[in-house]
């Protein structure tokens, strides 16, 4: 079996030992048998503070949901809040309580998920304050190898897109927290407890280990696989499958006539991916207790699938064809509209590049990035550089 890097943490214990930790994690913090970080770094380290991304340590909280300041009730360890209206940084107060900071949270490799804006955070305001920075590495469950979509351009910066990442990056946790100290010239004293046993062409189901849902909206790796396209319909006004059993996998309104729109996307024979027709009624989020209609994405062909130009097709397809189609207005006054952040790019919105423009486009910026990608790989195509 793949091992993550808390698998490997007592062979890394001079890291550790001796110091207050502060430790940033999640539900997916998990030994492989299930043991949680957590719990590890209370027995065999000084765990001195607990630090909460978004949905909260133990997974307790909402999508969007504020988190505050409290006492884990499990450890008695205070647990500080990361996801806070005012800010998602650490204050020099919360650092002052550590001798280093520790993060261990499951990616899925997407640009648009928040979690790996947390690491990033963190890791800047560690060099400020000159506390090392560890990474529990994992695995990139959508392989390291291939990379998607267009890079984010300057000005588009978000709490759903900070770094100039293709949307699948194509990274491991620890590989992307390397890139970015040296590409952002923050110099902090950075450390990464490596994965062992992943050869970077592996999608999950290749590594023998159990999904873990990184977060209630993707609860299995065919969602994470697909996420990388449908999120994009987080900034339009149709539902992306929040409230159903299938989150990121159906997508639909209540204009939209599923046979028509299966059959037209199927037509297309996009590769990797078949189209339901399907009608469901989202007990949450964007037309809670209405009545949809949309399609449900089936991958037939991981290896084969390009998310990103699945989900941009099918945005276009929907743009086209209904009336009752629009994008999100902007969240805040002189903000952009969430699907600029989501692009990192006004050319969803704007619409003025044909779409085979668009997607080559993308394709050149997806070489380019997964050519300059490779100095800051860990892992060969055997396992571990």
């Amino acid at each position: 079996m793949v091992k993550n890097g808390v698998d490997n943490i007592m062979s890394h214990t001079r890291l550790l030992q001796g110091k207050r930790l502060g430790l940033i994690t999640s539900p997916t913090g998990l030994t492989s048998g299930f043991v949680s970080t957590i719990q590890v770094f209370k027995e065999h380290f000084y765990l001195a503070a607990l630090f909460s991304p978004e949905h909260g340590v133990r997974g307790d909280q909402a999508a969007g949901a504020l988190v505050d300041t409290y006492t884990d009730p499990l450890t008695g360890v205070p647990v500080y809040s990361l996801y806070r209206k005012e800010s998602k940084r650490m204050t020099p107060e919360m650092l002052e309580e550590v001798d280093a900071v520790v993060y261990d949270i499951q990616d899925v490799g997407i640009r648009y998920y928040t979690f790996i804006y947390t690491m990033l955070y963190a890791l800047e305001d560690c060099a400020r304050t000159g506390k090392p920075f560890i990474v529990l590495d994992r695995i990139n469950p959508l392989d390291g190898v291939t990379v998607e979509g267009n890079v984010l351009k300057p000005g588009y910066e978000s709490f759903v897109g900070n770094y100039p990442l293709c949307v699948r990056y194509g990274l491991t946790a620890g590989e992307v927290a390397t890139m970015a100290n040296d590409m952002m010239g923050w110099n902090a004293e950075l450390h990464v407890i490596p994965c062992e046993g992943w050869d970077r062409r592996m999608l999950f189901p290749e590594t023998g280990r159990l999904w873990v849902h990184p977060s209630l909206n993707i609860p299995r790796f065919e969602t994470a696989l697909l996420y990388g396209g449908t999120c994009l319909f987080e900034g339009t006004n149709l539902s992306e499958g929040r409230g159903t059993t299938f989150p990121f996998e159906m997508i639909g309104a209540p204009f939209i006539e599923p046979e028509s729109l299966a059959a037209e996307m199927n037509a297309l024979r996009l590769p990797g991916v078949l189209f339901r027709p399907v009608y469901f009624k989202p007990t949450t989020s964007k037309f809670a207790g209405e009545l949809c209609g949309g399609v449900q994405l089936y991958v037939t062909d991981a290896r084969a699938l390009n998310a990103v130009e699945t989900g941009v097709t099918l945005l276009y397809t929907i743009k086209r064809q209904y009336e009752g189609f629009s994008y999100l207005p902007p969240v805040k006054d002189n903000a952009r509209p969430f699907i600029d952040l989501l692009c990192g790019d006004k050319l969803y919105r704007e619409g003025t590049v044909p779409l085979p423009e668009m997607l080559e486009q993308f394709r050149e910026e997806s070489r380019v990035f997964a050519k300059m990608k490779e100095k800051y790989h860990l892992y060969s195509l055997g396992g571990r550089v």
